[in-house]
């Protein structure tokens, strides 16, 4: 099976993995880099979408990543992501690939800006999750 090579792009990186619901795929990829109506703030990321990715797991993913000492995550848009109704992305800590939680497009601009800028890791995320994992929303 050949596996791309990921790019080094100066934003964070949504990693499609799913091919089954372009629509959905769509879907998620404009929620994430919708800018925030009340605060402005927006998630910097780059939506990549090539097949040779289909059905990576996270951990092949991150073996996938460049070298890069600031990538401490990255999305990825799964078979959960595009077949439930809120499209829980996955965020993967790519230090620990097998350390992941999902967050609602809505509400991953918190997620990317705060990982990315070292304002809250991992920990602080998990300890905001809903009973099912999910990350919603952000304390006012």
């Amino acid at each position: 099976m050949l596996h791309p090579k990921l790019p080094a792009y100066d934003y964070s990186l949504v990693i499609r993995t799913d091919f089954t619901n372009e629509t959905a795929w769509q879907r998620v990829c404009e929620e994430i880099q919708a800018p925030q109506t009340e605060s402005e703030f927006q998630a910097l990321v780059e939506c990549m979408s090539d097949e040779a990715c289909s059905g990576l797991t996270p951990s092949a993913v991150c073996q996938l990543l460049p070298d890069v000492e600031e990538r401490l995550f990255v999305f990825l848009v799964d078979s959960q992501t595009l077949s439930n109704s809120e499209h829980p992305v996955l965020v993967v800590d790519t230090e620990e690939p097998s350390r992941t939680f999902r967050v609602i497009p809505a509400a991953a601009w918190a997620v990317e800006n705060n990982l990315r800028l070292a304002n809250m890791g991992f920990d602080e995320f998990e300890a905001s999750l809903g009973p099912d994992g999910v990350f919603r929303e952000v304390d006012a």
